[in-house]
């Protein structure tokens, strides 16, 4: 990516409470984990973090309480090169937090409690309306308020990328001013009204040329991605790896898949690197301690 094109992300911040389990709870149960982990985490800055350790220079736009927790977050981004410009900092409410267990296969449940997050406001995004415009590109996801995102998505001279999670229906002016759209299964089709079947690549088309946007990359976990305008359907598969932990995947695979889209590259190559990035993430435990360097891809996914 050129060092003369930033890429913005706007977004939550997070500090993960993250428990080992042997397997997830059901209603009504009890289950013993491991020793407790405390790290870094939220959608937004787990993608402003991976895309800065993949070399972009990012630019992050958010909010954290005064708090233990929001300084620990503030750091994290910090060092891995993120501009905090527009990170603020709520004297009223609690940096957001959320509780993870993984279980011995690598999959993650969550439950989030937004805190600070929900008190980003489009008043946030009007003071961050010079970096908007010079912005190469916006990254998104739906961990702030939705009247937020609108208005930053609205802002945005560059490439509007859009994480769909957590998983909610969306009005179509925001829809509008998507570019890139990138849901996984389970998101497209609640934004569709259609059944998706991952293993039907034409399910999957048909669903994502419903909605009004441009281009739609449906993540599919372990089996890749599928590129669906409305001239093409290209699948992208994933390198096979065995996953430590999930937490962070589809966080590194938006990052790396915003990195090749600002830098001019075509979709499909965008999502080939993103996969391997994708992939990569999941060899190590927490968020953004997962997060992989340029440097250290060909390490993590070689036999």
């Amino acid at each position: 990516m050129p060092d003369d094109k930033v890429l913005a992300v706007a977004g939550s911040a997070n500090l993960d409470l993250v428990v080992e389990v042997d397997h997830h709870p059901v209603t009504g149960e009890t289950v013993l984990g491991g020793d407790h982990a405390r790290i870094p985490g939220g959608k937004g800055a787990n993608q402003a973090v991976a895309a800065a350790r993949l070399g972009a220079a990012v630019s992050f736009i958010g909010r954290v309480g005064a708090d233990a927790a929001g300084e620990q977050l503030r750091d994290s981004l910090a060092d891995a090169g993120v501009d905090l410009t527009h990170l603020g900092i709520d004297p009223d409410a609690p940096s957001g937090i959320a509780m993870i267990g993984v279980d011995r296969s690598g999959d993650n449940a969550i439950i989030v409690s937004p805190g600070a997050n929900g008190r980003l406001q489009p008043t946030h995004i009007t003071d961050a309306d010079p970096l908007l415009r010079e912005a190469a590109g916006l990254l998104l996801q739906l961990e702030t308020p939705l009247d937020t995102v609108l208005a930053a998505a609205r802002a945005a001279a560059g490439i509007v990328i859009l994480d769909p999670a957590p998983a909610q229906p969306l009005p179509p002016e925001l829809l509008r001013s998507v570019d890139v759209l990138v849901p996984n299964e389970t998101e497209l089709a609640l934004l569709s009204g259609q059944p998706v079947d991952p293993d039907d690549t034409a399910s999957v088309a048909s669903a994502a040329r419903s909605l009004d946007v441009p281009t739609v990359v449906v993540t599919l976990g372990a089996a890749g991605a599928v590129i669906v305008t409305d001239d093409e359907v290209t699948v992208v598969p994933a390198p096979v790896v065995e996953p430590v932990d999930t937490t962070a995947a589809g966080d590194a695979f938006r990052a790396a898949l915003a990195i090749g889209l600002v830098s001019g590259q075509p979709a499909t190559a965008a999502a080939e690197f993103a996969v391997r990035v994708g992939a990569a993430a999941t060899l190590r435990t927490g968020a953004q301690p997962s997060l992989p360097t340029r440097s250290e891809l060909e390490d993590l996914l070689s036999p």
